[in-house]
């Protein structure tokens, strides 16, 4: 009982940040409260999950990311027709042009090693960055300063240019 009221008490006095990070997600006030209000019945559903000492700000983030990333796959589902054709089409509405998967797997799989392949001090908040992660999040959660941040995030695209083959 006193390790939920411990949480509660930290969801409680972290949850403050969380409305800004929605409104720049959604870039709309009542969306943006609806994915908060959200955010919080999933970490309240999902505190077991919590490990104490733990940085609850990136754990709530990651909550929130996650929620909206499949609320907007969700709704890119939504937006695709079906052409009543004898051969059923699928078309998206966003869509311009097919793409081709097979080459996009493997450039994404060449990203991924060029990434793994990063110095250790570059690789993590790169990593964090291209999660998706704000430069002071990212300074934050590994308590470094922000112009440290940049300048390591900064060294690691430098670096995964050079080893990364361009078509």
């Amino acid at each position: 009982m006193e390790k939920e009221k411990e949480f509660s008490e930290l969801l409680v006095d972290n949850a403050g940040f969380l409305k800004p990070f929605a409104i720049n997600l959604t870039k709309n006030n009542e969306t943006a409260n609806d994915l908060y209000q959200e955010t919080l019945y999933k970490a309240l559903a999902n505190k077991e999950k919590y490990n104490s000492g733990t940085n609850i700000k990136a754990w709530l983030f990651t909550i929130m990311r996650n929620i909206f990333i499949n609320d907007y796959r969700r709704n890119a589902k939504r937006k695709t027709v079906f052409d009543n054709t004898p051969e059923d089409y699928l078309i998206n509405m966003r869509q311009v042009s097919v793409s081709n998967s097979a080459e996009s797997t493997l450039r994404l799989k060449e990203i991924e090693a060029a990434i793994e392949n990063l110095p250790e001090t570059f690789k993590v908040p790169f990593r964090l960055y291209y999660e998706g992660y704000k430069y002071q999040e990212i300074a934050e959660y590994l308590d470094e300063p922000l112009g440290t941040i940049k300048s390591r995030i900064h060294f690691a695209r430098k670096l995964l240019k050079e080893q990364i083959n361009r078509y």
